[in-house]
């Protein structure tokens, strides 16, 4: 009975739970002995409220600026804007334009202001900086614009103090009873029977109270320090920066007005600012405004919001505005305030202690009457009921006492709070084991996940690329020294090389830079610095390739399309379009390819059996396969137009080792025996797939190993006996993950825990009942949408977070249980006692 009335009125979902849900529980608990430590750790759901309202507003009020600028750009050369008065102190400290006239700007997208201050470079001059070289590194410079703009951080609540849990301590309402009991007790008490006889029964009460306070306080106030603890732990997250000339990683919270920031998909944009340079830069301002339609910037719309995503594209950004100047800034600080949902144990708990405590408050008023009753019977057998002393009052004070006495021992108010402690405490040994939990839930949840969907890069494999074989010019030579790369570099014909370090130099996401050491130093994704570390090999020179071509055109990577390409000016003249990307798709969009004499060709079937067979041959040795070709394009390609999808010439295959993780068979054989299911879901080809799967012990003879595209194309029933013996999906698209995911969920009952990376697993590990991202790798797209940050990347930190939430899930429990029963037992101890004496 109990149990059918708290999955009524106290269900909710570990995560995403409806406001009704958290609404109704609450209801239910509204009469509680300390409302202020019961529901400490709880969702403030009007400050939620608050937080939408100012996201409707933000998104009311950038479609007004749009709509402004617009219309300012019809009259821009017709109107002049009065001068601008710089204030005298920042003029003192060396700047041109203000704080508040650089919010203006962006957050108001004031296209006629921007105009008047020069456009980017008129602005980065006014902020003394320089678009190419960022800021000077000179610490009384940084402190100086510090002090005129602020810092990149936003507003948090002050630290609770001990004394501060210890005055919420003394909220208790039984509490307060008691204290009320032992003044009572101490006037009476002194006045019948003099000091210090008549004091001890007050002050024995004044003592309990105090002792129960201050280790409740002390409880609550280390259960706080633990949490703020993990809040700075969450709040880590770095970006690529140019200063001093230097492109470095540096924390958010160091940025400044008129630092040069390096955007890539997935990144969050860090603070307001505008557009320098890029190439197809999608923006996702949900988060700020709650619009879903992508924003396109550019130079001609070059306004950055914080807290934005970047969906799709690269650039650079020149940062305007930082911290509680900005409106994401304003918005954080009172989401900070709204808190997390509170865990599915959390509210059955409370639904518990609400339960147990109507009956204690029963039990309460029955042995107080009871006690009463004996008293009168007593009063009435001697015939003195019209005659009360002070003893008789001292009495009926101790009858109330033993009445307050039992709803304090009989109710466990502190068991929610308990848990809450408990995941506290395994959230930090997690992070300890390299996994920084962001939402408490995830840690019971995971006690009961009972399948995993990894990823393969990266997660199961070292995510330390080197290319080790290739095949150019339709010839295949093993290059795992940089005597092998010079070897192959004098075997193949000149022209063939100089296409070849174009196409690497040029279609890249990576750059090779120097750094402060004086020191080449590759940036990137592990591929792409792979790829540039074999261009380099070759004797190539990065830096005098990007400068002879330009870049006209980029289409950046991403995982629906598995492929990125560029288009680039050739320094004779004339287009020439580089792609790269999954070897099959690249070679599928190839008519032509280069021979051994490096002569352009026709693809014939012999060449092309020659081409899959060393992709194939590539893929089942566990390398990863990248093929790139280029095509020639009409000098009447404009910037809108897209980038061809076939006639292109194959330059040749690449095969990229990435060696298994040690320790990961042996977590993959763990989970097994703990009845956890493992399925690898990767962007890889098949066989890739399945030679690290096989080494992993992921896949079985039993197991089925499937490509996206036909997993796609299966109806209703046949997925119903397929997804069951799905152990490895290759070539996966974002959708192909959250189909699995929802099928296993919904369908099959499974509890799924999924890792990702990548902007486009959001979706996927929003579905998933927890959600793993990783720290290093992942994007802050996917890290924002996870449960469980892994910040070493390692399946093997999975399985331990695994190992913690079945240890939480089952020490609480008894807990729980050893609770409940102590609870019960002082009640039926406490209420016998109280009517034996009656």
């Amino acid at each position: 009975m109990m149990e059918s009335y708290l999955n009524e009125n106290f269900e909710v979902k570990s995560k995403n739970s409806s406001e009704e849900a958290l609404q109704r529980w609450r209801r239910l608990c509204r009469v509680v002995k300390n409302p202020k430590r019961r529901f400490r750790f709880t969702a403030n759901l009007s400050k939620r409220g608050e937080a939408a309202a100012m996201r409707r507003t933000n998104q009311e009020k950038i479609r007004v600026a749009v709509l402004v600028s617009k219309a300012a750009l019809q009259f821009i050369l017709g109107v002049q804007l009065s001068d601008y008065k710089v204030p005298e102190e920042v003029e003192d400290a060396g700047f041109e334009i203000c704080g508040d006239e650089l919010g203006s700007i962006v957050e108001g997208h004031d296209v006629k202001k921007f105009r008047h201050h020069g456009g980017v470079n008129g602005i980065a001059e006014k902020l003394s900086t320089s678009t190419t070289e960022g800021l000077n590194n000179d610490t009384e410079l940084l402190n100086r614009r510090q002090q005129i703009y602020g810092i990149n951080k936003f507003t948090e609540s002050a630290a609770t103090s001990f004394w501060v849990f210890v005055w919420e301590a003394f909220q208790d309402m039984t509490l307060m009873i008691l204290g009320v009991c032992a003044i009572v007790s101490l006037l009476v008490g002194i006045a019948t029977e003099g000091w210090p006889k008549g004091a001890h029964d007050g002050l024995g009460i004044v003592a309990s109270i105090l002792l129960v306070v201050f280790v409740t306080a002390t409880s609550d106030y280390r259960q706080s320090l633990q949490f703020r603890d993990l809040d700075k732990e969450k709040k880590k997250i770095s970006i690529q920066v140019t200063r001093n000339g230097y492109r470095q990683k540096m924390s958010i919270y160091e940025l400044l007005p008129g630092d040069i920031v390096h955007l890539a998909i997935g990144d969050q944009v860090p603070a307001d600012g505008l557009f320098v340079s890029g190439f197809s830069v999608l923006i996702d301002e949900s988060s700020l405004t709650g619009e879903s339609e992508p924003v396109m910037v550019s130079s001609e719309n070059p306004f950055l919001l914080s807290g934005t995503k970047v969906q799709d594209g690269s650039c650079k950004m020149l940062v305007t505005s930082v911290g509680m100047r900005t409106q994401w800034g304003k918005l954080m600080a009172t989401l900070s305030e709204g808190g997390d949902d509170e865990t599915p144990l959390q509210v059955k708990l409370n639904g518990v202690a609400t339960i147990i405590g109507k009956i204690g408050l029963f039990f309460a008023v029955v042995t107080f009457a009871v006690l009463v009753q004996g008293l009168v019977s007593q009063k009435l057998q001697q015939g003195s009921l019209r005659s009360w002393t002070g003893d008789d009052a001292l009495e009926l004070l101790e009858f109330f006492a033993v009445a307050v006495t039992i709803v304090v021992v009989a109710v466990p108010e502190g068991l929610p709070l308990a848990v809450t402690l408990s995941l506290a405490f395994a959230m930090k040994k997690m992070m300890n084991d390299k996994a920084l939990v962001r939402h408490l839930a995830a840690c019971e949840t995971m006690g009961s996940a009972t399948t995993i969907c990894s990823d393969k890069t990266g997660t199961l494999t070292t995510n330390h690329m080197t290319v080790v074989k290739t095949c150019f010019c339709l010839n295949s030579k093993e290059v795992s020294s940089n005597k092998d790369s010079s070897s192959l570099c004098s075997e193949l014909p000149e022209p063939a090389v100089k296409l070849l370090q174009q196409s690497i130099f040029n279609n890249t996401g990576g750059e090779v830079v120097i750094n402060q050491n004086g020191k080449r130093e590759i940036l990137g994704t592990p591929t792409e610095a792979a790829i540039l570390e074999f261009g380099l090999s070759l004797g190539g020179d990065f830096q005098g390739e990007r400068q002879a071509c330009k870049l006209v055109k980029v289409e950046p990577f991403n995982s629906t399309k598995k492929k990125m390409s560029v288009v680039v000016e050739l320094p004779g003249g004339g287009l020439r379009a580089h792609c790269k990307g999954a070897s099959e798709i690249i070679l599928a969009a190839c008519d032509k390819v280069l021979n051994s004499n490096g002569e352009v060709v026709p693809l014939d079937e012999e060449s092309t059996n020659h081409l899959k067979d060393t992709i194939n041959q590539f893929a089942s040795e566990a390398l990863r396969t990248l093929c790139l070709a280029y095509v020639e394009l009409e000098n009447g390609f404009s910037t809108e137009d897209p980038i061809p999808v076939s006639g292109y010439t194959c330059i040749g295959v690449v095969g990229i080792k990435d060696p298994v993780r040690p320790g990961v068979k042996e977590s993959v054989a763990m989970c097994r025996s703990a009845g956890i299911t493992v399925r690898m879901v990767t962007g890889d080809n098949i066989n890739t797939a399945k030679a690290i799967a096989r080494e992993c012990g992921i896949l079985t003879d039993d197991g089925i190993a499937i490509e996206g595209p036909e997993f796609r194309e299966k109806s209703q029933k046949e997925l119903l006996e397929l997804i069951p013996k799905i152990q490895v999906m290759a070539r996966s698209s974002p959708l192909d993950k959250h189909t699995l995911v929802k099928h296993l969920r919904t369908t099959f009952g499974e509890v799924v825990a999924v890792t990702g990376d990548g902007t486009n697993d959001a979706p996927a590990l929003h579905e998933a009942d927890i959600g793993l991202a990783m720290g290093i790798a992942g994007t802050e797209v996917a890290k924002e949408s996870a449960d469980v940050i892994i910040l070493d990347d390692n399946f093997s930190t999975i399985v331990t977070v695994a190992k913690w939430g079945r240890s939480v899930y089952i020490n609480i429990q008894k807990f729980v249980q050893f609770q409940l029963t102590v609870n019960v037992v002082a009640l039926i101890v406490n209420f016998t006692s109280a009517c034996l004496t009656g």
